[in-house]
Parts: structure tokens; sequence; C-alpha cells
């Protein structure tokens, strides 16, 4: 099994090049996928998160209200450490879970926005970052999923720097030309990993 680290910042297209790599054959642990089960209604996580930021932080349903958390963590890094303390250990025990029932000779991409923040490179056989110039991020934040400007600013600073992560990085995928382009990069990748793995 050949673990493979995802990351890049907020807008880089994470989500693009996993689903590129799983077309190919990968098995995909998305953190921010497992990070929303952990704390869906019902969960210990929900509870704990409740319990520490306050019933604001809930939706009509009862769910978590993202939106709520995000401008009340991204603004305070205390904050924002305290929800990690929440969240990240549900994260990696679900993690292990997922990555225990995968085939022995499986190519396993973990998506980690936050790999670099949280010094997790070591964790993994290969780390591959995303990358797009900082200007593109906040377009694509702001253009493309409609946040506002300075939310967006706020999300990106609460991250590793892009100096930060590319110095973490095995591969670096360039994505800010057309999708075509990623595809071709996504393919090399794959044929490199594919051959580590064997």
């Amino acid at each position: 099994m050949l673990k493979v680290g995802l990351t890049g910042g907020i807008g880089a297209g994470k989500n693009e090049v996993s689903r590129r790599l799983a077309d190919r054959g990968a098995v995909i642990i998305d953190a921010d996928t497992v990070a929303r089960e952990v704390v869906a209604p019902g969960t210990r996580g929900l509870a704990e998160i409740t319990a520490a930021f306050g019933p604001e932080v809930l939706d009509a349903s009862g769910g978590l209200d993202r939106g709520r958390l995000g401008e009340i963590v991204f603004a305070d890094s205390e904050l924002l450490g305290k929800l990690n303390a929440i969240v990240h250990p549900l994260v990696a025990e679900r993690t292990r879970e997922i990555a225990r029932a995968a085939p022995p000779d499986a190519v396993v991409v973990h998506t980690v926005p936050l790999l670099a923040e949280n010094q997790l490179a070591g964790q993994y056989d290969v780390v591959v970052v995303v990358d797009v110039p900082p200007e593109v991020q906040l377009d694509r934040l702001v253009r493309q999923r409609g946040m506002p400007e300075d939310q967006a600013r706020a999300r990106m600073n609460a991250q590793a720097s892009r100096a930060q992560r590319l110095a973490v990085a095995d591969f670096v995928l360039h994505n800010s030309g057309p999708l075509a382009e990623l595809d071709r990069q996504v393919g090399g990748l794959w044929e490199e990993l594919r051959r580590r793995e064997r």
C-alpha cells in the first residue's frame, strides 16, 4: 500500500485532482468528508463542538452550521485551535478505519487540507501539493464559491503559506491552467505512484 498525502490551499483544486485519481483506481480518503461525518447530528463530535462553542453553531435542523462556525473560528486562532483539538483526533481515528479496509496493493490518497499546518508530511510515503497563486485562490473563492472577500482572505490566511506547502511536496501539480493540462499532470503522477507502489 502506498500512502499519498494530497494537499493544497483552499480553492487550489484538490477535489479535481482526487476525482481524477479515483477514476484511475486510487482509494480516496478525503479529510473534509470524514470531518463532516464525525460531526454529523448525533455524533460525539457535534456534541463536543456544541459544548465548546454554544448552540449558535447549530442550524435549524440541529446540524452544524459550518458558515457560522467558520465565522467564529477563522477570525480567532485560539478558537480555531480549540475546534481542531476536537475534530482532528476523530478524523484520524475514522481515517485509520477506512485505510485498514483498503486492498494491500492500493494507492491510498489522503486529501488533507491542513497537511502542512499540522506537520503531517512524515505520515505519508509521498506528498502531492496542488498549487495555484494566491490571486487565483482568492478569485475562485469569491467568484466560484460566492464567499465574501474578507472571509476568503481570512480562510487563506488561516492556512499554511504557499511556500510552506511547497516545502513539503514530493510532487507539485500546477492548477492555474485548463483542465486538460491538469489531466495530463495527473496522468503522469498516477504512473509514478503505481510504479512506487510496486
